[in-house]
């Protein structure tokens, strides 16, 4: 159950960093705004990539 919050966290980072990079890129959108998603981005992403690696699989 971790494993999957932590890749479904890891994917939403990787999408929301995706998105800010496109709109820096396209001089688009309010800079708080962008500042404020590329940060929520990268906890999500850091934290994604923590549970999965911390996670043993058990069976």
């Amino acid at each position: 159950m971790k494993r999957t919050f932590g890749g479904v966290l890891t994917v939403l980072g990787i999408i929301g960093l995706i998105y800010t990079g496109i709109q820096v890129i396209n001089h688009t959108g309010n800079t708080t705004t962008l500042i404020v998603v590329g940060l929520i981005s990268i906890l999500f992403f850091f934290s994604g990539i923590g549970l999965v690696k911390n996670t043993k699989d058990e069976m």
